[in-house]
This record gives C-alpha cells, sequence and structure tokens, in this order.
C-alpha cells in the first residue's frame, strides 16, 4: 500500500493511512487488489475516520472483482469508477488478476489483455484498487514525487487539486497506453496489408490475422464501455451542487475540460480502432479479389494457347487419316505446305487474340 498526502506544498509518502485529514490538500490511498481483499475492513475503519463514511458492499464486491467491465456509479457520499487499464505482464500464463486470456499471434496482440482498476472519489479521499503489476499507478506515484523535487511555485501549477482531478490524470495515463497501443497495431496491419496486396508473396499469417481481428473487436468493446463511463461521470459533475467561490467554481470547470478531454481521446483510440478492423476487412477483400483477377489472367491464357492450337490438331488429323488420296499427302513438298498452313494459322490467330487484347500483359 502507498499513501500519498497532496497540498498546495507538496507532496509527501508514507506507509500507511494517517489518522486525520490535513488542513489543506486531499490523501491518495493506493492498494494492490491482494491488499484490498486482506485489509478491506481495516481499509472501511480508516475511510470512516478520514470522511465519516464507508464504502456500500456491493462497490467493495467491485473493487474485488478482477473481471468487471469499465463502468461509473455513485452515492450521495461519494463516486466510484471503474476502468480497464492494459495489462503489461510479460509473462504467457493465465493470470487472474486479467480479464481475458492471452492470445496467440504476434505479440502485440497480448498486449490487448486487460484489467480493472477500482476509483473511489470522495471530497478529499481518493481511494484506488490495482492490479498487482500496475505499471499506472507507480509511474504517477513518481511524477508525483518527481514534481515534489522540482520548484514549489511550479508544484503548484501541476498537482491535482482533488481527489478527482488526481482520478482524471491516472485514468488518461492510462488511455495513453491505449492510444500506444494503436500505434503499434497499426504498424502490424500496414505490414499485413503490404503482403496481403504484394502478387509475388504467398500471405500464410490467416490465424494471425483472425487473432487481430477478434482482438481489435474485443478493444473496441473495452472502449466503448470506457467511454460510457467517463460519460457518466461527466454527467454526474454536472449535478453537483453550484460551488460557493470563483475559485471552487474554476476547479470545477477545469475537471469538467479534463473529464471531455478524456473523453475525446478514448474516442480518437475507438475510431482508430474501428478504421483498422475496416482496412483489415478492406485488404482481406483486395486480396481475394486480387487472386480471382490473376487466376481469370490464367485461365483466359490458358484458353487462348487452346484455342490456338485446336486448328493446328484439326491439320494434324486431316493429314493423319488413312486415305490415298489426300491432296500433297504424297508430294515431297506435302509436310512444308502442311507446317507452313499450321504456323500461319497459329501467327493470324495469335495477331487476332493480341488484337482482341486477350493476350495483353495485365499490369502489376
Amino acid at each position: 500500500m502507498r499513501v500519498f498526502s497532496i497540498s498546495p506544498g507538496g507532496v509527501s509518502e508514507s506507509e500507511a493511512p494517517p489518522a486525520q485529514l490535513p488542513s489543506l490538500g486531499h490523501i491518495w490511498i493506493a492498494c494492490t487488489r491482494q491488499e484490498f481483499e486482506a485489509g478491506w475492513q481495516q481499509l472501511q475503519a480508516t475511510l470512516q475516520n478520514l470522511c465519516g463514511m464507508q464504502l456500500v458492499d456491493l462497490h467493495v464486491s467491485d473493487l474485488l472483482n478482477a473481471q468487471l467491465p469499465s463502468h461509473f456509479d455513485y452515492t450521495s457520499q461519494y463516486d466510484l469508477l471503474v476502468f480497464r487499464r492494459l495489462a503489461t505482464g510479460a509473462s504467457s500464463a493465465p493470470d487472474p488478476e486479467r480479464g481475458s486470456p492471452r492470445r496467440g499471434g504476434p505479440p502485440i496482440l497480448r498486449h490487448v489483455d486487460t484489467s480493472p482498476v477500482g476509483f473511489a472519489v470522495f471530497e478529499r479521499v481518493l481511494l484506488t484498487v490495482h492490479p498487482a503489476d500496475c505499471a499506472a499507478r507507480d509511474a504517477y506515484a513518481s511524477r508525483l514525487l518527481q514534481v515534489q523535487s522540482n520548484d514549489v511555485r511550479s508544484a503548484n501549477s501541476r498537482l491535482p487539486t482533488s481527489p478527482a482531478d488526481l482520478m482524471l490524470r491516472i485514468v488518461n495515463q492510462m488511455v495513453d497506453g491505449f492510444l500506444e497501443l494503436r500505434r503499434e497495431l497499426t504498424r502490424q496491419l500496414d505490414h499485413w496489408q503490404t503482403e496481403l496486396l504484394n502478387p509475388r508473396t504467398r500471405f500464410n499469417n490467416w490465424t494471425a490475422l483472425l487473432n487481430t481481428r477478434l482482438a481489435l473487436h474485443q478493444l473496441d468493446e473495452i472502449c466503448e464501455d470506457q467511454r460510457s463511463a467517463v460519460q457518466d461521470w461527466i454527467e454526474a459533475v454536472k449535478t453537483w451542487p453550484e460551488a460557493n467561490t470563483p475559485a471552487a467554481q474554476r476547479d470545477r470547470d477545469l475537471l469538467l475540460v479534463r473529464s471531455r478531454d478524456l473523453l475525446e481521446h478514448i474516442e480518437r483510440v475507438v475510431h482508430h480502432v474501428r478504421r483498422l478492423e475496416q482496412s483489415v476487412e478492406t485488404a482481406v477483400q483486395i486480396h481475394f479479389n486480387a487472386q480471382s483477377n490473376r487466376t481469370n489472367d490464367i485461365m483466359r491464357t490458358l484458353t487462348v494457347l487452346t484455342a490456338i492450337f485446336l486448328p493446328l490438331n484439326l491439320i494434324a488429323g486431316i493429314f493423319g487419316m488413312n486415305f490415298d488420296a489426300i491432296p500433297l499427302i504424297h508430294s515431297d513438298s506435302g509436310f512444308w505446305w502442311a507446317m507452313g498452313s499450321m504456323g500461319l494459322t497459329a501467327v493470324a490467330l495469335v495477331l487476332l487474340f493480341w488484337r482482341k487484347r486477350y493476350l495483353e500483359r495485365s499490369g502489376r
């Protein structure tokens, strides 16, 4: 468990929650799902001591559930957001912290596995429940401590002003991971599309391509759940009581701006994922159309060659009959007359088919 006290003067970290809230600022309690499962009763007592309220039982179950999709819920005392982030473990073994089994195929598909992160947003306390290998928590904690080591004046402008602001910053960092995954998927699919449309190569990665389509569909569903959760959060923020001071109203406006910016990032991921799905479908259709066109070209060439040799076979068959009265059969120049007529017939047919574009080379 990591506990951070965030105030206008800076950030301090401790191993245990404080006995009471500081005069200014707010508290961030970040624990893993295993730690929350083992000590949720003690955390409930801590929340009761700091905030005067506890999590309801259903929300405790939500925070303990490693298969829960992204969603938003609220009570009159706090808000609850569950947001799925990208799993970062490199192992291929099944992990109960992840929402789906790992897929085969290229390594990029393994990054589509996700895990839920829970956020309980109180007025001055943020409780987060992370998977055991959550890099998002450690990365943002390092950023907070780096801000602490910098100039205090610049730190005031970059430190989160409330637990809700802190939650949005952590979630935005998770969405950035989806944006990076989008770029890697684009590079992989561009490589496969080049192979699909290259007439000199034979594409054999059909299993990997199918897994990619399934992964894109899964990513689309994940991002849709994320977008719905953030939209519900924005609607809930709009229903909060009016701020009493201009500074509080400015913080409320900044919170809405950051929420809409987060929603726009998620929508960019959704838009790009759907475009990748359409691009894969289009590339596969173009591939099979190109294969069909190449087959048609081959069949056309074979048909033309058959049409050229049919008259030649007819002439050869006529002179092969067992009759003594066939013209030129007993002539010394009969063989050359027959060969000449066959050659002229072949050349005439080739010129005819070339003029009709039956033998035209297809552009590559």
